[in-house]
């Protein structure tokens, strides 16, 4: 074990850290992680879909988390044994299988209720409504829980987690503010595309008040590229994310066999004519059974020339049609044992292969982490992704119902935010949330003194707005669905939930 690797922000008194057994200092960050009220938190969380509306055993944000957490775990084991071609790569850079357990559990601290949708209700709500210059993102929301707002006994802020598992816990590590001139012309890290000349940063690991940690954190690893730790994290979300949420809608029966063995059966049929459609012709109601499969696969021409081919892209989809289409989805699922063992069987296979398909990424590959997903396995992954995202995510009811819930956002950050800046009544606002703006309002401050490189400096008229802004996104980001809910009811005058409220984080 590296030193470094261990060092912690605060040096805590010897009896605190003292922990028995192999990697005790990883340990312990990872049993801080698990036993935080964040962590908790997630089991009222929305993953994809709602519980209330598709019942118990649909995945909710703390779910997702064990089985990413499992799933990483077995890759990390796995690249460590002596006979695994990838044994020389971790040996170089580094594979604790209890760091990247810790990573994996904490990646979703930072997700806001109701999933993805309150992830961008928050960030556009963050910079156009609050003037937050970096806005709001679920993973640099989780690397600013584990740094700065959770708390531990012997640390001013943050739950002070080793530098290994800081690191690892950073899927894009890097900020909003990247030097676009430094990035040259060649092919872009995922979470950043090319606009107007410029580059947008969609997925960023650490805020502007964050970014001094990452940067510790990350001491002697290569700019922009993940922590092999890291990496293997990245890759078990993708998998769990691609596997459980075919598995919800299964269960949910929102997968309908005829739609989807249609979409497939167009593309594999007539692969050939559909490449000379046009690319606007092809988003088209009217476009052929097919058309979405293909306009995926021109897609990952652009967007990952490194490893898309067509060959595999063709084996993909013919490999996902058998098992999921004619397999899985042939027969509804009716709840009865033989249902419940079909779907085992389904997941069980999948995850097991796809965790023994990681292998060295190329050296120096720009859309990669430090290990990937085999030719193969990893079209497969995009093909099963691309079955919920255009079979359920694209449904007008489910964009309906998102629409409803980005309301409810939009109502709690406004009123919680005129609440805070009332000065007739401010000095009653809940308490967490008076400490929320006073930290953030402190590390705004901080930059200010600071002055770090790469980081929008805040006039002094503008540290506590900043800082209102950025206590209440930590407020409303911390809350459950059904907390969300409430604060947005109850903010808005209506009674009917207001003790669903309880205590915040």
């Amino acid at each position: 074990m590296v030193p470094e690797r261990a060092a912690r922000r605060v040096v805590e008194p010897r009896s605190s850290v003292e922990v028995t057994g192999e990697h005790s200092q990883f340990r312990l960050d990872l049993e801080r992680i698990r036993f935080s009220p964040y962590f908790s938190r997630l089991s009222a969380v929305t993953q994809v879909i709602a519980q209330p509306g598709a019942g118990p055993l649909i995945h909710n944000r703390l779910t997702h988390s064990i089985k990413v957490t499992a799933v990483a775990r077995a890759i990390a084991v796995g690249l460590t044994d002596a006979a695994s071609p990838a044994y020389a790569l971790a040996v170089e850079h580094g594979c604790d299988a209890v760091v990247v357990q810790a990573a994996a559990s904490a990646h979703d601290l930072g997700h806001p209720p109701f999933g993805h949708v309150g992830e961008r209700v928050l960030d556009r709500l963050a910079r156009e409504t609050l003037g937050l210059a970096d806005g709001f993102e679920g993973n640099a929301q989780t690397y600013r829980i584990i740094a700065t707002l959770d708390v531990t006994g012997d640390a001013p802020h943050g739950l002070n987690l080793t530098a290994a598992v800081r690191a690892a816990v950073a899927k894009y590590p890097w900020t909003r503010f990247v030097d676009a001139a430094a990035l040259g012309s060649g092919p872009l890290p995922r979470g950043m595309r090319r606009v107007d000349g410029g580059v947008e940063v969609a997925k960023f690991s650490a805020y502007d008040l964050d970014a001094a940690d990452l940067a510790e954190a990350r001491r002697g690893l290569p700019p922009l590229v993940q922590s092999l730790e890291c990496s293997i994290m990245d890759i078990a979300d993708d998998i769990a994310y691609s596997i459980h949420d075919v598995d919800d809608f299964y269960r949910a029966g929102l997968l309908s066999q005829g739609a989807v063995a249609r979409e497939f059966r167009g593309w594999v049929e007539g692969s050939g004519e559909l490449r000379g459609v046009d690319d606007d012709d092809l988003v088209l109601r009217s476009a052929p059974p097919g058309s979405a499969l293909e306009a995926l696969r021109r897609k990952l021409h652009r967007s990952d020339a490194w490893v898309a081919d067509d060959d595999a892209f063709a084996e993909a989809v013919d490999v996902v049609a058998d098992d999921l289409v004619d397999g899985l989805l042939a027969i509804p699922f009716d709840g009865s044992i033989a249902s419940e063992r079909a779907l085992s069987s389904f997941t069980n296979g999948w995850i097991s292969h796809l965790q023994t398909s990681v292998v060295p990424a190329p050296p120096d590959e720009a859309r990669t982490g430090t290990v990937t997903l085999d030719r193969l396995a990893w079209h497969e992954v995009e093909v099963l992704k691309f079955v919920h995202r255009h079979f359920i995510l694209d449904r007008s009811d489910v964009v309906m119902y998102q629409r409803g819930l980005s309301r409810v956002l939009t109502r709690a950050v406004k009123g919680l935010t005129a609440w805070v800046t009332d000065d007739l009544d401010r000095e009653r606002v809940p308490q967490r949330l008076k400490e929320l703006v006073e930290l953030a309002a402190d590390g705004y401050a901080r930059v200010r003194a600071a002055k770090p490189d790469g980081v929008p400096i805040p006039d002094a008229g503008d540290v506590l707005r900043l800082g209102v802004g950025r206590g209440v996104v930590d407020y409303v980001a911390s809350l459950s669905d059904d907390q969300a809910l409430a604060v947005s009811e109850a903010i808005d005058g209506r009674p009917d939930r207001l003790w669903d409220i309880g205590q915040n984080l």
